[in-house]
């Protein structure tokens, strides 16, 4: 089984911080970590080649140094391809989880990597890439390795994963039908005794958790404050120029409006979690511009920033939408705004 292994340049030895911006390179056979990993590997699977990059490139320059790598496996001709692991790096997340997504869907190739479930690039990725929890830092590296060969191995034979607990991987969000020797309503039973006992027990069904926000203090004068409108409806100009994905959005935009309404032969939404006719047929039904200028007319506020921000929240992923929030606030502080209007779904 032919193994490609995927480095940042601190993992390759080729240098801290001061090396991030190393350009994706191949080196033949095992390298750093990959020696760990070829033991693990044992008999069943050689690694026949190294690809590195350094996480400054990648991060900065993430289309393009994400083909250049790309291009570096597939002439490596892989069974299955094993980046980092990257433990809580958040940029090296980042690039592990983009070569491993890259290489099954461009190459159709099995990839899996190895994060903390902390590392900002798990939420990122999850969904898409095999990933195998870790520790925080490298002092987890045997484990880790040892945990990825066995997967590694897994996959290259074309074996069918079994379920993340039982596998040792984290969560992707999928459930897969099963026949097991318990009914739901059976299995429902032990899991409220196992709590009642004070049992250790495993919910079948496990819930997100959501951080808990502040409200702001309320303005004393909106007769003076300049408001905003934003939301997460994915409305946007005619045609989509910007090409806001319907789901799972991977940006954030800003459009002017002028001092005018909107008017439904120039805008559309792109979203894809509800029915949209209403805000087809008048996007001030989504946006409320027209009734914001009419506040602003009466005196009540003082004034309407003319532009609204707007991202796609369709299956959204909590820590790309926080961050789109922050990158949002910065903006409109700049802009003085005092006050927006979030019009959610």
């Amino acid at each position: 089984m032919r193994v490609v292994h995927y480095l940042n340049q601190f993992f390759a030895g080729i240098g801290g911080e001061d090396r991030a911006d190393t350009a994706p390179l191949e080196r033949a056979g095992v390298v750093g970590p990959g020696v760990a990993l070829q033991r693990a590997l044992g008999a069943s699977a050689t690694i026949v080649g190294t690809v590195i990059c350094g996480d400054g490139r990648f991060a900065d320059r993430m289309d393009e140094t994400a083909a250049e790598v790309l291009a570096l496996i597939a002439d490596l001709a892989p069974d299955v391809v094993v980046a980092g692991p990257a433990f809580n790096a958040g940029r090296y997340g980042l690039a592990c989880g983009r070569v491993c997504a890259d290489v099954a869907r461009h190459l159709s190739r099995p990839a899996l990597t190895g994060m903390h479930p902390d590392n900002a690039a798990v939420e990122i990725y999850r969904r898409d890439v095999l990933i195998v929890p870790t520790s925080a830092s490298a002092s987890g590296m045997a484990e880790a390795t040892a945990a990825l060969a066995r997967l590694a191995l897994k996959l290259g034979r074309g074996e069918p994963l079994g379920p993340a607990a039982d596998d040792g991987y984290l969560p992707r969000g999928t459930r897969v039908n099963g026949r097991v020797a318990q009914s739901a309503s059976e299995r429902a039973i032990d899991l409220v005794l196992a709590r009642l006992r004070g049992d250790r027990f495993t919910t079948e069904v496990p819930l997100p958790t959501y951080d808990r926000v502040p409200p702001p203090a309320p303005l004393r004068d909106l007769t003076h404050a300049r408001l905003a409108l934003v939301t997460e409806g994915g409305l946007v100009p005619h045609g989509n120029p910007d090409r806001l994905e319907w789901v799972r959005a991977s940006k954030w935009l800003r459009y002017d409006v002028g001092d005018g309404e909107l008017e439904s032969s120039a805008f559309e939404v792109i979203h894809g979690g509800y029915d949209s006719a209403f805000a087809l047929a008048d996007p001030n039904r989504l946006l409320p511009l027209d009734a914001a200028r009419a506040l602003q007319r009466d005196g009540d506020i003082g004034s309407v920033l003319p532009a609204y921000y707007v991202t796609c929240g369709n299956h959204g992923i909590l820590s790309e939408m926080t961050r789109y929030a922050r990158e949002m606030a910065d903006d409109l502080r700049r802009r003085d705004v005092d006050a927006i209007l979030l019009v959610a779904t």
